[in-house]
């Protein structure tokens, strides 16, 4: 920042957009935070849900904070639909041909640990091309008590496989 002329006494000022709801809001303003240590004053663009995403499909913003949910553990899913040249969920339009072929690459990779290196691989670059910086990563777990009998958790995600049917209490 101090190459680019900002520093103490000259602050970048700008705005993070992100909607107004507090999954959204709550990191962006941990964000505005951490920017000051780079002198950059952002001050907050809380924004109604109804005009979130036309306003990031017309990519009117200096910063936006948007979440990515992954619906399974799996890289597949979040380099085809975030990073991926076309992919309409690819906001920022970050487009590199030469990751395309890796992410294809991986995604064909049979050995568990190969596979592993190469998502690293594309991970690591993706920072370094600042794609879309990625900011935090939220965990969730399930819980149930053991009198809650029939119910099988998923191995690849919590979020699939809510089959109730089979699911009783033993009390």
């Amino acid at each position: 920042m101090e190459k680019a002329g900002y520093g103490p006494n000259n602050r970048l000022k700008l705005k993070v957009a992100t909607r107004n709801i507090p999954p959204y809001r709550d990191p962006a303003v941990i964000l505005i935070d951490q920017l000051k240590q780079i002198y950059i004053d952002a001050e907050l663009d809380a924004v109604d849900t109804t005009q979130w995403f036309p306003k990031v499909r017309r990519r009117d913003y200096s910063i936006g904070l948007n979440l990515t949910g992954n619906g399974i553990d799996d890289p597949d899913q979040s380099f085809f639909e975030n990073y991926a040249c076309g992919s309409e969920s690819n906001w920022d339009g970050y487009c590199n041909p030469e990751m395309d072929k890796l992410f294809e690459r991986q995604s064909m990779e049979i050995d568990q640990e190969k596979r592993k290196q190469l998502v690293w691989d594309i991970e690591r670059r993706l920072a370094e091309d600042v794609a879309r910086p990625v900011l935090y990563h939220n965990r969730s777990g399930t819980c149930w008590a053991p009198y809650v009998k029939g119910y099988v958790p998923m191995v690849n995600s919590i979020y699939n496989g809510m089959r109730w049917e089979a699911v009783w209490l033993d009390k």
